[in-house]
């Protein structure tokens, strides 16, 4: 059956027509429409494009590579003459090249060379929908050069899936061209996964039963390279049927892998290509007529709050699931397994999260200096970069010296942004080369710029996958010799690869190859560009660290590193309570006091030991969170004294604080006073805390010894004026006078009803109940027996006397008959003990 055709080729006089005025649109086209090479070849006759270039984005290296070499056949050219291509380490361009198939990043670069991008006429970004962050950017830059160089300059946003109408309304109301187009028919078919099943496994039931039951070359859709190198380790082992070839394709493949995974098979063969989300774009796999999408993908998550990311395993997108089944239709009819059930189907996000909503925003902040942009929201973005982000991207620029004080590049970071790495990587490039390092650096930089090149456990542990030993010295040994060290298993390909990109880099910073006598010199060059990762052992415990950051980082049981006492993180996953370290190397105490010279913070803690009851000074100086040296302190100030004291009070109660007899009653006065009156302070403990400047503070005073020295009495006295002073003992008064002479304490300890506990003999005559209070209050009397236990509670005194007494006084006078028990009370001589004997 012949292919359809080329349903972009409708859209083209539209897109024409757009390109004209306002010079800027959107196409929307299927999978499988050709954009990607039949619009930049039908747009290079354009009579505005005469003396320009096109340059078209594309999201991987590979895309670029294989939408140059398809344009390039279409024209029967080899790549290099009118299209060509620039990637990392990989440029085939030349003075006649009028199509340039770019990886986004460089057009940032061409940029930062040219901000007027004076020799191009169109630039195209590719398959937008996958929203990374150099997209965004690119996009965002281009926007200014044409608002304010080059009003001339065309923009083309091309995707299949992306929502076209902001894009249109960020590009100025552009047009969206829309082609519905006609991709040969796919089925698709559903394979749940029971819960017991593993995931590798099942693709890999899925996979065979694909090359049993269909046609066709195999597309396998899997999250990342562990599960690729799973999956078709499974299926080598039930070994495949004859004349079927297995491919791995993702990023960390060398180029020459990667194209031999997307060729078309050799006659009579029939092939598997077990991909990431790679392949989902921007490629036509020849003769790939089956799909089996695993539904997962990995996308990075980046925490503002600590500095670091990692990578998150989630389900994958309507879009991404679109993408993928495509790719079984484009030369011919398909089919696409779904490894999950048809209501599933109906719970996918329409769209992932755009990268700069969730990445490492560093790079971005330096592209952004480096074009003269201090704030972002001065361009126009699809979605701004989060402020707390970017915030902490500039934070670490200036640690890095990229930024000055007010957020403008320096020239050390011109020269970083000139280098296709990351902020960190370039850093510790430029330094290294100074000193005379820059072998080991290019090796660092090749092994830090891509994923690790040993292999991970097949096996879990705690719900992650077991990590080998995190020593990046042991990676180091292995691109030197060539060989695994030994414990450590290495992915033969990506240290190919790796080594590739270490000799590259070796030549750019001009250095010769490196011996394995630097690799002491490791750790050191490591924490110039993580210097915020610089960690050190926490007391008494192997494998946990604390992070200059504040950040707690672990390495598992039973590796070398964690026995050192200072190391520096280069790789961490975030996830969890604490990090786990995934790359670092060792540092010695002269390294680390080298690296803080000029970064150190000297302070004087003073804190209140709880066990003691007294206040510990220390003079700390530290690197961030890091101590690194520590000594007692005999004289501390006192308004940190003070200030511990209160932090101690804050967090501990007020339970800890001297709170004597006559401290605890004039707070219970003070109550009262307040019940009767809400002008009167506030004495509980909640308002007690939230005012401990105002009443206690003053009070402590230079109380270095702790806080036995504080007089609460006095301190609560503080928080009155001179008038409630006066009237506190005339509303409130701590004792009230009996008939006897004898001053009784008011226990206000319930500051609804205070009370006055007393011998009944005592309060013979006293025809009314005490009130306080202004009068308003009367007394709780507590009548009290000769052996002072309760025997009447009233608050009608004058009723006790008519009625009360003398039920009291025929149930005591038998039991207490030394004491005085009148038939009178209310004239009876008041008497403090027990009758007086007569003389004889």
């Amino acid at each position: 059956m012949p292919p359809p055709p080329l349903p972009v080729a409708t859209a083209l006089p539209s897109l024409r027509v757009a390109l004209q005025a306002p010079g800027a649109a959107v196409l929307q086209a299927p999978p499988g429409a050709g954009k990607t090479t039949v619009v930049p070849l039908e747009l290079l006759r354009e009579p505005w494009l005469e003396g320009r270039k096109i340059v078209m984005l594309e999201p991987r290296r590979l895309a670029a590579r294989a939408a140059a070499r398809r344009m390039a056949s279409t024209l029967g050219e080899p790549v290099g003459r009118t299209i060509g291509y620039r990637v990392r380490f990989d440029t085939r361009v030349s003075d006649a090249t009028r199509i340039e198939v770019v990886t986004e990043g460089v057009l940032t670069r061409l940029r930062q060379d040219d901000p007027s991008l004076e020799g191009i006429g169109l630039v195209i970004f590719d398959e937008f929908h996958e929203r990374s962050i150099h997209a965004d950017l690119g996009l965002a830059l281009t926007l200014e050069t044409r608002s304010v160089l080059r009003p001339d300059l065309r923009l083309l946003v091309m995707s299949a899936t992306i929502a076209g109408n902001p894009v249109a309304r960020l590009l100025g109301n552009a047009p969206v061209v829309t082609c519905e187009g006609r991709l040969f028919p796919v089925e698709t078919r559903y394979r749940p996964r029971r819960p017991d099943q593993r995931h590798d496994g099942f693709v890999a039931g899925v996979i065979r039963e694909a090359l049993v039951g269909d046609e066709g070359d195999v597309l396998v859709f899997l999250p990342g390279a562990g599960e690729i190198n799973r999956v078709a380790a499974m299926l080598e082992d039930g070994g495949l049927p004859p004349g079927v070839r297995l491919y791995r394709l993702h990023g960390m493949l060398p180029a020459e892998d990667q194209d031999a995974a997307i060729a078309p098979s050799p006659a009579g063969m029939r092939k598997v290509v077990l991909a990431t989300s790679i392949a989902e774009t921007s490629l036509t796999i020849d003769g790939v007529r089956v799909v089996v999408d695993g539904g997962l993908m990995r996308v990075p998550r980046f925490s503002p709050r600590t500095g670091m990311g990692r990578l998150e395993t989630v389900r994958v997108t309507r879009a991404s699931a679109d993408q993928r089944r495509g790719r079984a239709g484009r030369t011919a009819p398909g089919l696409c397994y779904r490894c999950w059930a048809p209501h599933d189907d109906l719970g996918l996000m329409p769209f992932g999260t755009p990268e700069i909503l969730s990445s490492d925003l560093a790079p971005l902040a330096l592209d952004l200096a480096a074009a003269g942009v201090t704030d972002p929201l001065d361009l126009a973005w699809l979605d701004p970069p989060p402020a707390a982000a970017f915030t902490q991207a500039r934070e670490l620029l200036t640690m890095l010296d990229a930024l000055d004080a007010e957020g403008r590049i320096t020239p050390h970071g011109r020269r970083m942004a000139s280098l296709p790495l990351h902020p960190r990587l370039a850093h510790l490039a430029i330094e290294a080369r100074r000193l005379g390092m820059a072998a080991l650096a290019a090796d660092l930089a090749a092994l830090l710029s891509d994923r690790d090149i040993a292999r991970r456990a097949d096996g879990q542990t705690g719900g992650r996958a077991a990590i080998p030993d995190a020593d990046v010295r042991l990676r180091l040994e292995a691109l030197t010799t060539g060989r695994a060290p030994g414990g450590l298993e290495i992915d033969a390909g990506a240290l190919r690869r790796v080594r590739g990109d270490a000799a590259e880099w070796r030549r750019r910073l001009g250095a010769t190859a490196r011996d394995r006598s630097d690799l002491g010199a490791a750790g050191r060059l490591l924490a110039v560009a993580y210097p915020d990762r610089i960690a050190q052992r926490r007391a008494g415990e192997a494998g946990r660290f604390l992070l200059r950051n504040g950040r707690g980082a672990s390495l598992p049981p039973g590796q070398p590193l964690g026995r050192e006492d200072w190391l520096v993180a280069a790789e961490l996953d975030d996830a969890g309570s604490e990090s786990r370290i995934i790359l670092a190397a060792p540092l010695d105490s002269e390294d680390v006091a080298a690296l803080a010279e000029g970064a150190t913070e000297t302070t004087e803690e003073v804190r209140w030991d709880q066990a003691s009851g007294r206040v510990t000074a220390r003079k700390l100086t530290r690197l961030g969170a890091l101590v690194m040296q520590e000594r007692a302190v005999s004289d501390p100030d006192a308004s940190l004294v003070r200030t511990a004291l209160l932090d101690a009070v804050r967090r501990e109660g007020l339970g800890i604080l001297p709170w004597n007899d006559s401290a605890t009653r004039l707070r219970q006065r003070l109550a009262f006073l307040r019940r009767l009156d809400p002008a009167w302070p506030d004495v509980a403990d909640a308002a007690l805390l939230e005012q401990l400047e105002d009443w206690l503070a003053p009070r402590i005073g230079d109380a270095r010894k702790g806080l036995s020295e504080v007089n609460l009495g006095e301190a609560l006295v503080g928080l009155l004026d001179w008038e409630r002073r006066r009237r506190l003992e005339e509303l409130a008064p701590e004792r009230w006078e009996v008939p006897t002479g004898s001053m009784i304490a008011i226990d206000y300890a319930d500051p609804g009803a205070p009370v006055l506990a007393v011998r009944l003999q005592e309060v013979f005559g006293m025809t009314e109940t005490p009130r306080i209070g202004g009068g308003r209050v009367p007394l709780v009397m507590h009548l009290l027996s000769p052996a002072y236990r309760p025997v009447q509670v009233t608050r009608d005194l004058a009723n006790f006397w008519r009625s009360g007494y003398f039920d009291v006084r025929k149930d005591l006078r038998g039991r207490y008959p030394k004491h005085h028990w009148p038939e009178d009370p209310l004239t009876a001589e008041p008497v403090r003990g027990a009758k007086r004997r007569r003389p004889r």
